[in-house]
């Protein structure tokens, strides 16, 4: 059976650039399975991509190759690689964006793309040319030379005081309704709060409960055509365990998303104080 090949890319939908990926991927492996995670990732951005691959990829079988086109151009500080990580191979250039991927995990083996191509018209000929050799079955080996290290892209980190009562995160990701994703775990959270109450402090907002869902702020009891939950602020606990700020039911085109309603941006610091 054929591993599934992904693709995440920084392309849009607009130009031809995600269509002549696939097509020369369809070139190589007509038999090729191709599922898109995305190609709206902000360009260029690093932390961006590696959020949206570390919680996808875990969802696909165990062989599944990862093609990662997300400031992808090749070039002498920017080397492309293959991992096998955690039974995933990633095929991507060594611009940082894997140090933030495996987290939990040690790559198994990691090798700097060494090819011979009669054709470079297309520059990313590597990677195709990789996730399809592996595709076949063939050895992660056989596509350049082994190395030990990769570069590092130092994670945007909370920080805890010393009092340990407070953690200071930032923003990740704002996700395709506006909301907004910060690098707070419910890991971190549970550790240091102790089950005290607690303030999260976004900008001039304050939330002292986080939900685990998105309709938990509804109240079931009352009869539906007397609630008026749409556009309420609320925190939560996203599917991936991290700490989320959220406008309930938004459209961030139409009435708005967590984003624009509370002027949340990438990089802005989100802090949660404990009592």
């Amino acid at each position: 059976m054929t591993p599934i090949l992904t693709l995440t890319t920084d392309f849009g939908l607009k130009d031809y650039f995600v269509g002549a990926l696939k097509g020369h991927i369809y070139s190589e492996l007509p038999e090729a399975k191709i599922v898109d995670i995305s190609h709206q990732i902000t360009p260029f951005s690093i932390h961006e991509t590696a959020y949206v691959i570390r919680n996808a990829y875990k969802h696909f079988p165990k062989g599944s190759i990862h093609i990662i086109a997300v400031d992808a151009e090749e070039s002498i500080e920017n080397k492309h690689i293959v991992l096998l990580l955690d039974g995933h191979y990633f095929i991507c250039a060594d611009n940082g964006v894997m140090s933030l991927i495996m987290v939990n995990f040690k790559p198994e083996k990691i090798i700097r793309i060494k090819l011979n191509h009669t054709d470079n018209s297309y520059f990313l000929a590597n990677l195709v040319q990789v996730a399809c050799h592996l595709a076949r079955g063939g050895n992660i080996s056989l596509v350049g030379e082994e190395i030990k290290e990769i570069k590092i892209n130092q994670e945007v980190r909370p920080t805890v005081n010393l009092e340990k009562n407070q953690i200071v995160g930032h923003v990740i990701y704002i996700d395709n309704y506006g909301n907004v994703i910060t690098n707070i775990d419910k890991h971190i959270f549970n550790e240091i709060g102790k089950g005290r109450k607690f303030e999260v402090r976004a900008r001039s907002f304050m939330f002292d409960k986080i939900f685990e869902k998105y309709n938990d702020i509804e109240n079931f009891s009352i009869p539906k055509e007397k609630r008026n939950y749409f556009g309420k602020r609320l925190a939560l606990f996203n599917k991936d365990d991290f700490l989320e700020i959220a406008l309930y039911r938004s459209n961030k085109e139409t009435v708005g998303g967590a984003s624009n309603m509370l002027g949340l941006k990438y990089r802005d610091s989100v802090t949660v104080k404990f009592i």
